[in-house]
């Protein structure tokens, strides 16, 4: 007999197939008879057990676990799901949505996970235009993040979680977190939050773990403007999956009781003109209450987000908030690199410049339609209207390579 078990999947008896959830929110299927080529075979919640040799069993399901996971899917917005891991062949530094950012400073974006349960209605990354959604191995991210740290050769580094989407939907962020905290160069651990799943026992396990700040994304306390915003109080037609209902009162108890807690709190709305205006004044309010910052950014327009309306000029934003400044007491501008202790760092080496021609080879479907991604020289590589299929050799002209984040053309 040959007991496989395991901490991030579990099983399920369908009626051909064996189901199979990974980290809880994604989902894949196995096919009985594919299974009974191994052996005969039960399952328990987290274990599969063959009759048949470790060895064997190993090694055939490991295939079709493989293969199953070319069809995995997130079950939240029911999108096609990209794992990426160690053995993927997917480098973690190239692209904005997924792996690591390091922009040449002390902080190091670390984005685990795509995929919101909300469909705010400024989203700068618009969920609905980007069929895939990606998942990083948690062992692959630290193993990458200390490459960087090692290149950096400082202390007092960030490490801040941020996504396109919501971080709490990463079943391992507690251990993820911890193994972050394990680097004695980091001295602190942000992340960006919409707060729908915090809970106070949630709250204490992130800190538990070592997380420092939590950057709270509360854009009104009206319901009906926040659930509007928030975009739960609707269906949009062009998304593909339900949102979760958007709770004022839990959000703005989770802040309460985050203010208390030894860890710091700022609240990060978006101002949208003609959206929230009113809002904005009472969330100074609420910061002052808390004894919180509070950093309220300017809403913009994106070719690839939702915009709901016409971002006004940073002058006229700066004005606005030197105007709550002096009426608020309170400070609303700042200058990152003093307050937040930011500095500039040993640039990463770019294997690629703007405009140079390279050989690469196309690995995965990118996030956007008509996007894949390809992969030359440790550097994942986004490549714009293109249709070649996975593991074909493509010529590629580099558009962008700022901070590392690559953009091509096929040519």
């Amino acid at each position: 007999m040959a007991a496989l078990t395991f901490d991030s999947l579990s099983f399920k008896d369908k009626k051909n197939s064996i189901g199979i959830d990974f980290l809880k929110i994604f989902s894949a299927e196995i096919p009985k008879k594919d299974l009974s080529s191994i052996g005969k075979f039960s399952i328990t919640k987290n274990s599969i057990i063959f009759d048949t040799t470790q060895k064997k069993a190993e090694k055939k399901f490991n295939f079709l676990l493989a293969e199953a996971f070319k069809n995995l899917e997130n079950k939240l917005t029911h999108k096609k799901t990209i794992y990426v891991h160690k053995n993927s062949g997917i480098p973690l530094i190239g692209h904005n949505s997924f792996g690591l950012i390091d922009r040449n400073t002390s902080i190091i974006e670390v984005r685990c996970i795509t995929g919101c349960n909300l469909d705010c209605i400024y989203c700068s990354v618009n969920q609905n235009k980007r069929p895939i959604d990606f998942v990083v191995e948690k062992d692959y991210l630290i193993e990458e993040f200390r490459k960087l740290i090692e290149h950096k050769q400082i202390n007092n580094i960030e490490a801040h979680i941020g996504t396109q989407g919501e971080p709490l939907l990463y079943e391992p962020l507690p251990e993820l977190i911890e193994d972050l905290a394990s680097f004695s160069e980091v001295s602190d651990i942000a992340i960006d939050t919409n707060g729908t799943f915090l809970t106070k026992k949630k709250v204490d396990q992130l800190i538990d773990a070592g997380l420092t700040r939590f950057c709270f994304s509360i854009n009104a306390l009206d319901k009906k403007i926040a659930e509007k915003i928030s975009g739960a109080c609707q269906k949009s037609s062009e998304s593909n999956f339900s949102h979760m209902s958007y709770n004022s009162e839990h959000i703005l108890e989770i802040a309460e009781y985050i203010s208390k807690q030894d860890v710091e709190l700022i609240i990060t709305p978006v101002w949208i003109p003609g959206v929230n205006d009113k809002e904005i004044p009472k969330l100074i309010d609420l910061s002052k209450r808390l004894n919180c910052n509070i950093g309220i950014q300017n809403f913009l327009n994106y070719k690839f987000g939702k915009n709901p309306v016409k971002q006004i000029s940073w002058k006229e934003f700066i004005k606005k908030m030197k105007k709550f400044e002096k009426e608020k007491h309170t400070k609303l501008l700042f200058d990152f690199k003093k307050d937040f202790n930011i500095r500039k760092t040993k640039p990463l080496p770019k294997p690629f410049r703007k405009k140079d021609i390279i050989k690469a080879k196309i690995i995965a479907p990118g996030r956007l339609k008509n996007e894949m991604l390809a992969v030359a020289k440790k550097r994942i590589i986004s490549v714009h209207n293109c249709s070649l299929p996975v593991n074909s050799k493509v010529k590629l002209k580099i558009v962008r390579e700022k901070h590392n984040i690559f953009s091509a053309i096929a040519v």
